[in-house]
């Protein structure tokens, strides 16, 4: 087991299937995360003062801390959202051999240099 804090996860939510697949298609073709997991949900959260209710796609995005910022601004500007939920969560152990994939699955080239 790896520790540091060098990895995160990031949580988005997303109206329909449709956009966050796009999103998440953009997000790893962009090399800004390895991994995006989805799955549906329904939120219930106050919005401009009154009770919202609404089905959503979350979805989970691994990737480095370094590619954090580029992340976000990818995710502010491509969500449909006025005020997406962007969270970075931090992970600060795992799987030596799965954090060294996050790392290469980033980096700049397809092979990792």
């Amino acid at each position: 087991m790896l520790m540091n804090e060098e990895y995160c996860m990031v949580i988005t939510t997303i109206p329909g299937r449709e956009e966050a697949e796009e999103l998440a298609e953009g997000i790893l073709e962009n090399r800004l995360a390895a991994c995006v997991q989805m799955t549906g949900i329904r939120s219930f959260f106050l919005w401009e003062g009154a009770l919202q209710r609404e089905a959503e796609i979350l979805l989970l995005v691994k990737t480095t801390t370094a590619r954090y910022p580029a992340l976000e601004a990818y995710i502010g500007e491509y969500h449909p959202y006025d005020v997406p939920e962007i969270i970075r969560i931090p992970i600060t152990a795992g799987l030596a051999g799965y954090l060294s994939w996050l790392d290469a699955t980033t980096s700049a080239s397809p092979d990792g240099r």
